[in-house]
């Protein structure tokens, strides 16, 4: 924007970060310059970090979510079938250790913050895997 001493510029930065064995978060900051931008959103999404249910390099089970206008199906997919979902989806699954994955977004939306975001909201609604009942 334009103030008395110039021009006043401000910069957006959306980070994915994740560890590929089961951690994946999605941080959202501005700051006066890129790389103040990119510190700031990694930050954010370490804050916000989530730990994935995987078993096989998948989910699982079949998951559905909503975040403002976007929706997202994520669905287990069999081993060697890869990760079939496409742009923020995909960067998600992938940072986030998933292997195998089939997800569709249903709702379209050019916003690809909200379609990031409803899939980290996919992912923690993930069940835990029920644990055997021990023999008395």
């Amino acid at each position: 924007r334009v103030t008395k001493g110039g021009k006043r510029f401000s910069f957006r930065a959306t980070v994915v970060i994740g560890d590929g064995k089961g951690s994946v978060g999605v941080g959202v900051a501005k700051g006066r310059d890129v790389s103040q931008a990119i510190q700031k959103a990694v930050h954010q999404a370490r804050k916000v970090m989530i730990k994935l249910r995987i078993k096989n390099g998948t989910i699982l089970h079949p998951v559905m979510a909503k975040y403002n206008s976007a929706v997202v199906i994520l669905k287990p997919a069999a081993v060697g079938n890869g990760v079939k979902a496409g742009g923020p989806i995909r960067a998600v699954a992938k940072l986030g250790g998933i292997e195998n994955i089939t997800a569709k977004l249903i709702s379209r939306t050019g916003n690809k913050i909200n379609i990031a975001r409803a899939t980290i909201e996919a992912l923690s609604k993930l069940k835990a895997e029920k644990a055997p009942v021990a023999a008395q």
